[in-house]
């Protein structure tokens, strides 16, 4: 109960959202696929850093 006075915040952020961090953990097998799309893009997009023109670099 100590704990209250320190995360009151937190606390009531989790009770506000506790309906969609179950439907997370429920459905973590669906997330997967889109952490990995999401994982890919974000490798594409910084193997671009750096480049002043795309357009030359493409076939």
């Amino acid at each position: 109960m100590r704990a209250k006075k320190y995360f009151s915040d937190s606390r009531h952020t989790i009770i506000r959202w506790l309906d969609e961090i179950i439907a997370y953990f429920d459905n973590m097998s669906i997330s997967r696929g889109v952490e990995g799309i999401k994982n890919k893009l974000q490798f594409i997009k910084r193997s671009g850093y750096g480049l002043k023109n795309l357009k030359k670099y493409s076939r």
